[in-house]
């Protein structure tokens, strides 16, 4: 992960984040874009694993950012920033909130390993009033609309309807759940998160890692995903999964 020498907050002649973002460009700038959410939204999973989010909080702060993004330009607002309102934000909107005070120095701390928390001067204050400014921006751009549903409620539904038909001996030498749980998560680095209704990505996650350990399912007259979900076709599962591996073709650009 990239990272600025200092990490201090961007009010004077310093700033908090990566800040050498200027592209230009057709093709690769779109590219090059992607590789930055791809990064933010690292940023924002392994924050909110610090600051001891729990899963549907740290995927609503996810969602929050792409939506964000999705219509303003990445190049108008730092994106940082607007990571860390979205971790603010998804806290009070999933009821887990977390201090500003505890995001901007566990976000110092991403970019500086091993350093003091941030002194509570001017640029702290003016820091915070960023997050809490971006924050209503965010509001705004998204007309408040801030409640989503995420595939996790389904991928558990359907967790349980096929390990009742998986034999029991073959589901416990395989961590089908675990690995469906991680693809899942891994869904919210890019955009495809939004793009993809949550059932559709629940079924492609489990489908993927069903497929990935070989177990197979009782066939018949019906696939067992189109049982589980009536509006899913082939062709949906496929387009998630296809870009799901683009999102990890993403990451090892990004490494």
């Amino acid at each position: 992960m990239e990272g600025p020498s200092s990490y201090v907050p961007a009010t004077r002649d310093r700033q908090l984040w990566p800040a050498d973002r200027r592209e230009s460009g057709g093709d690769a700038e779109s590219d090059r874009d992607i590789k930055t959410h791809f990064r933010v939204c690292r940023f924002i999973m392994e924050t909110g694993v610090k600051l001891g989010m729990r899963s549907v909080p740290v995927t609503t702060a996810c969602v929050l950012y792409h939506r964000f993004f999705e219509r303003v330009s990445l190049h108008a607002y730092e994106p940082y920033l607007v990571a860390m309102s979205c971790v603010y934000l998804a806290g009070k909107v999933e009821e887990q909130h977390i201090r500003t005070r505890d995001i901007i120095n566990v976000s110092h701390r991403y970019f500086n390993s091993g350093s003091a928390p941030l002194e509570c001067d001017k640029e702290f204050w003016d820091l915070r009033d960023s997050v809490v400014q971006c924050e209503l921006l965010i509001l705004r751009q998204l007309n408040f609309h801030v409640s989503f549903e995420h595939p996790h409620k389904y991928l558990l539904h359907y967790l349980l309807s096929v390990k009742s038909l998986v034999n029991r001996h073959a589901w416990s030498r395989t961590p089908i759940a675990e690995t469906s749980w991680a693809l899942l998560r891994d869904c919210y680095h890019g955009a495809m998160c939004i793009r993809h209704t949550p059932q559709h990505i629940a079924i492609a996650t489990l489908h993927l890692a069903l497929n990935s350990y070989g177990v197979e399912l009782p066939v018949g007259e019906r696939e067992w995903w189109q049982v589980l979900c009536v509006d899913v076709t082939k062709a949906d599962i496929d387009a998630v999964i296809s870009d799901l591996l683009q999102l990890y073709d993403m990451e090892a650009k990004c490494i």
